[in-house]
């Protein structure tokens, strides 16, 4: 399991629905959480989304299908087009990372989660009972 408590990089590897978009990524995870923001929330549907970080130097995606949405400005989001899975985010206040989604993983539960991110912004309706810190901001 990867630990960023150690600072040793990780190879992970995921893709999305169809398979027509894959990725892989080596480097430190330097980051994971549970990201509650609306953004997110809208781009998945879903009320809540779960992300690692890892340079972005090191993670290469691909597929015939990879397209990208600039969904606020300075900010970008993979997905693939033949299934419409999201894949990535990437936003120029972090320039040298990149947010992969830990539900597309080959081996999912390889990422420990660290805490919720824009907790302020979070659903009402979904009751969270765990001990992770949660703050009012991102990454």
């Amino acid at each position: 399991m990867p630990d960023m408590q150690t600072g040793e990089p990780q190879a992970l590897s995921g893709h999305c629905l169809c398979g027509g978009v894959r990725f892989t990524a080596r480097g430190l995870v330097t980051a994971s959480g549970h990201c509650h923001c609306e953004s997110c929330r809208r781009a998945t549907s879903s009320p809540i989304t779960t992300f690692f970080t890892m340079p972005r130097e090191g993670a290469k995606l691909t597929g015939e299908s990879l397209r990208f949405y600039a969904s606020s400005p300075g900010v970008k989001r993979g997905f693939c087009a033949t299934c419409g899975a999201p894949m990535s985010f990437e936003t120029e206040r972090r320039p040298g990372d990149i947010d992969l989604y830990v539900a597309s993983l080959d081996a999912g539960l390889s990422v420990p989660i660290r805490e919720h991110w824009h907790w302020d912004e979070r659903v009402d309706w979904l009751h969270v009972d765990d001990a992770l810190p949660k703050s009012e901001g991102g990454v």
